[in-house]
């Protein structure tokens, strides 16, 4: 530190054009990046400006169309501007004697560098030969164009002004360069020191400084170990938290497929909430939860209760309520069901779970304590990237019926061709005290419906890999600190699938689905099954399952690491939100264009029932199909049963015809919610909205731009925050289904069929958000009316599931003894290692938590005790261990428990290892005991 003092003092003693400090606040952090890339297209190195900014090179150009997209506001391009032309300078003080401008060894005040503004006057400045090397940003629909641009080849002789003229020569405001040997010699020998006085502060200065000096100093400086780096932005109360959700893994049905048939055997993979708080520091009532849970979707019912926990924990959770918690689920659809509010999702389950309930509730609440307890002052960076191979649009033929010229604008190339958002954001969650990260929060739209509707084990599907990979990674990482926790939630998923091979008939004609309605050569949708990209391994889609996570995961994690090197900030010193209940059956309200429309009671219909190709329905319904005289009379009785709509309700919704008026029944309690949560937060310039049902690529894009547009016009000029980032997350608090287009409702597949309130359900959704958008503001204190409350049917709702009478081991066996032990003693990676116990039946115990499942690896001969010493390595929460459970015998109550260690974990290591069963038996009076069974130890080999 002492010589880095000396170097500094040198450094300010020649008066060198800009301090470290001065020099890092030139680089914006948004072109850090881009600059980076820049310098090693070039293969420039580190000292060589002329070989940066000559007559061949121009580091500017090569990196802008990057600085274009990275860049968006009029201070980052200044700020660009004003770095880039500063290197250039250096240059021309160092190869041309001739050289008129600002002398380095003299100062470049900050206010010169300010002169390179940009004009905005829509109209692109005439070019020539001399101003080749610096095309106009375009921006907004302007054209800004630099005020001063270099003369040729970035090294001229001027600087150039830019006006309608073209006028050149030098500045008149701008000093001569002393012309004799020794003042330019002073100059070379300045930029020199520069140049080494950068190196060395790329090794010795702080993380922040040194993060902006990486794009010109290469690898040097990204090689030496990380330092925490300083603040960035705007200082929040950040917290997170996580805590295991899994509920009953068998003799329950699955949620998300609606299949009666799918009922739990087993885990594959413990399902978890993640909390994310953030609260402004000043105004600490000021705060939201954002919680991501392994589950279908959020609830009514789950939501009350986590509400109603937060009040029983005290006074310190008082500022938590309906304005500032957002319950999101992930929306697999391999996780435990009945759960939910409504009698409609509860069929399929034969009713409500306690157990399955309390599981969601108690963890959420666990989390939510977590992240509580851990506030403490932090710093928000967000960003965005690209996810390629992760999502298709699985109702293509409805996304074509929005306009083209829609379309068109969010057309890129052949692979991101706008049918579904390709678009990851992340919002990276960093604590002041250490500079360590504590979690992340991701948005990106692929269904949870990689692991296919013949899968009877529970899992948080792609998703949930995807934070299982991400938290695995940043274990050692540090840069991050202990309890890291990712958040992979949904966005505008309504029409993605993660089936990115397509859609085929399982008929034998190797045939695709109907593009128009999903159906097969004999008429019907129920052959027609969407593709991962393992489809061939026929292990109900578990490969697919971890890769199209491992997509996800993998540029979030590039993202994470490029955000720590150079942070895009969150700034503006506010967090606010708002949520109303608002009731969407016959809500009146006025179109933009001002036509008065209204929404409906909640209906589904008919293409409803034929589900979708992640996962067909029964009998003959198929997508797209308008006439309900061309489907099974057996459903028409149903329908009929159930309540015949009404004519005005028939005319109300338009080209869906109902097969079910869910919304106008009330018996034995409300079938579907007719009662729906908006809410939306916003910290800084990040804006979430919070969306109950799946709204589709476009619906959710017209939502975003909606809000955009009104955060923009009514909030940004006031306080000056920067223009705003929406994303969409959900299906969350209350599941209200789909959320298609109007275009699209009209073609009616199964979005359209499920969108519950009409052909204007996603303009009522907008137009109830934009009502309440100035409770965003930085300075507000709205808080909109409550509204009409929902329904909590947690206690009333019927069940018809049996609960555990007896486990009991068969005859001359204990509980946890062998039934199949290793074989042979050792095993390659790759093949997978399964023990058999004599088991009990695991809703006696869910063990959150904890595990069912362990392998222990041996590690030491003896421990203090004496005994050999054995390391738990894999448990549980690892996706390739894998817990089934079946019953042998209803009548005795027994049953038998299958541990199988998939050894293609790309983390085994060859070693020595046993597995571990972990269970707990009920005995007829119905005492619960706890048990345990080990195998014999094995040997891994490579």
């Amino acid at each position: 530190m002492q010589f880095t003092t000396i170097i500094l003092s040198v450094f300010a003693t020649l008066a060198v054009a800009i301090t470290n400090d001065e020099l890092a606040a030139k680089v914006p952090a948004c072109a850090t990046g881009c600059l980076a890339d820049g310098y090693k297209a070039l293969n420039c190195s580190l000292t060589d400006y002329p070989c940066q900014c000559d007559h061949q090179h121009d580091i500017f150009k090569i990196a802008q169309p990057c600085i274009n997209a990275k860049c968006t506001t009029n201070k980052e391009l200044d700020q660009m501007a004003a770095a880039t032309t500063y290197l250039c300078m250096a240059v021309a003080q160092q190869s041309n004697p001739n050289w008129t401008g600002p002398p380095l060894a003299k100062g470049l005040p900050c206010s010169y560098l300010q002169q390179m503004s940009y004009d905005s006057n829509g109209i692109e400045s005439s070019r020539d030969s001399r101003t080749e090397t610096s095309a106009p940003f375009h921006y907004r629909g302007k054209i800004l164009t630099p005020k001063f641009r270099l003369g040729p080849h970035c090294l001229g002789d001027t600087m150039q002004e830019i006006d309608d003229e073209k006028r050149a020569g030098p500045s008149p405001s701008l000093p001569d360069l002393p012309r004799n040997r020794s003042t330019r010699l002073t100059v070379l020998a300045s930029a020199l020191l520069l140049a080494s006085t950068l190196l060395f502060l790329a090794i010795t200065a702080p993380h922040s400084v040194r993060n902006r000096l990486t794009p010109w100093l290469g690898d040097q400086a990204s090689e030496q170990s990380w330092v925490p780096s300083s603040a960035e932005g705007d200082e929040y109360l950040l917290g997170v938290g996580k805590a295991d959700i899994t509920g009953p893994c068998v003799e329950i049905n699955l949620m998300g497929y609606a299949d009666p048939n799918q009922i739990g055997t087993g885990l594959r993979q413990r399902l978890y909430s993640r909390a994310f708080i953030v609260a402004d520091p000043s105004r600490p009532a000021d705060r939201f939860i954002y919680l991501v849970l392994d589950t279908q979707s959020g609830d009514t019912a789950v939501r009350y209760g986590i509400k109603s926990g937060l009040r029983e924990l005290g006074p310190e959770y008082a500022d938590y309520g309906h304005h500032n918690l957002a319950v999101t689920g992930t929306h697999s659809h391999s996780g435990p069901g009945a759960w939910l509010n409504y009698l409609l999702p509860q069929i399929t389950s034969k009713g409500f779970d306690q157990q399955s309930y309390r599981a969601i509730v108690d963890g959420a609440l666990l989390s939510i304590k977590k992240a509580h307890e851990s506030l403490a002052p932090g710093h928000l960076s967000v960003g965005s990237t690209k996810v390629f191979g992760a999502n298709i649009n699985r109702s293509l033929f409805a996304y074509l019926a929005n306009p083209k010229e829609e379309r068109a604008r969010h057309y890129v190339n052949p692979e991101d061709d706008g049918s579904v958002e390709k678009d990851l954001t992340l919002l990276k969650f960093q604590r002041s005290s250490d500079g360590k990260n504590i979690g992340v929060l991701t948005w990106f739209p692929t269904h949870g419906t990689s692991v296919l509707g013949n899968n009877t084990l529970i899992s948080g599907d792609n998703k949930g890999v995807a934070a299982y990979l991400f938290e695995k990674s940043v274990v050692d990482d540090e840069t991050s600190a202990e309890g890291f926790v990712a958040g992979f939630s949904q966005a505008n998923v309504g029409d993605t699938s993660p089936n990115v091979l397509g859609a085929w008939c399982e008929d034998g004609t190797g045939q695709m689905c109907s593009f128009e309605n999903s159906t097969c050569s004999d008429g019907r949708s129920q052959k027609c099954h969407a593709r991962g990209p393992f489809f061939r391994a026929n292990d109900e889609g578990t490969s697919s399952c971890f890769e199209i996570g491992k997509r996800q995961f993998e540029p979030a994690k590039k993202l994470y690491d490029e955000l720590n090197s150079s942070p895009s900030p969150i700034r503006g010193k506010w967090v606010k939100s708002f949520h109303t209940f608002h009731n969407m059956s016959n809500y009146q309200f006025e179109l933009p264009n001002g036509t008065e429309v209204t929404t409906c009671p909640a209906a589904l219909g008919y293409s409803f029932a034929a589900g979708t190709s992640d996962g067909p329905g029964a009998f003959d319904f198929t997508q797209h199909d308008g006439n309900p005289n061309t489907t099974s009379p057996v459903w028409q009785v149903v329908s009929g049963i159930l309540k015949a709509p009404s004519k005005d309700q028939v005319a109300c919704h338009g080209a869906k015809p109902i097969l079910l008026d869910v919304g106008e029944v009330s018996t034995p309690y409300e079938w579907t919610p007719n009662i729906v949560d908006v809410q939306a937060f916003r910290v800084g310039q990040l804006v979430i909205i919070v969306s109950p049902g799946e709204a589709t690529t476009m619906a959710g894009r017209r939502w975003k731009n909606a809000v955009a547009n009104e955060v923009e016009a009514q909030l940004a000029s006031q306080d000056g925050s920067d223009s705003p980032v929406v994303v969409l997350g959900g299906p969350a608090n209350s599941y209200t289904h789909y959320i298609a287009t109007e275009e699209e409702y009209s073609i009616q597949r199964y979005e359209g069929a499920s969108t519950l309130y009409g052909p204007h359900t996603l303009a009522a959704y907008i137009n109830v958000t934009l009502s309440w958008i100035s409770a965003l503001g930085s300075s507000s204190a709205i808080r909109p009316p409550q509204g009409p409350e929902p329904p909590n049917n947690s206690n009333r709702s019927l069940s018809f599931i049996p609960s555990v009478i007896l486990d009991a081991p068969p005859f001359f066996k204990k509980f946890g003894d062998v039934v199949q032990d290793v074989d042979g003693g050792s095993y390659h990676k790759g093949e997978p290692v399964t023990v058999r116990f004599v088991g009990a039946n695991p809703r006696n115990n869910l063990r959150l938590g904890g595990s069912y499942a362990v392998v222990e690896k041996f590690v030491a001969a003896s421990s203090a005790s004496g005994a050999p010493e054995w390391q738990a390595v894999r448990d549980d929460a690892d996706w390739h261990l894998v817990f089934r459970w079946r019953r042998v015998s209803e009548l005795l109550g027994t049953s038998e428990v299958a541990i199988t260690w998939e050894t293609t974990d790309p983390w085994a290591e060859a070693g020595t290892y046993r597995i571990r069963y972990f269970g707990d038996a009920k005995s007829l009076g119905g005492t619960i005991t706890a048990f345990e069974g080990v195998s014999s130890a094995f040997e891994l080999v490579d």
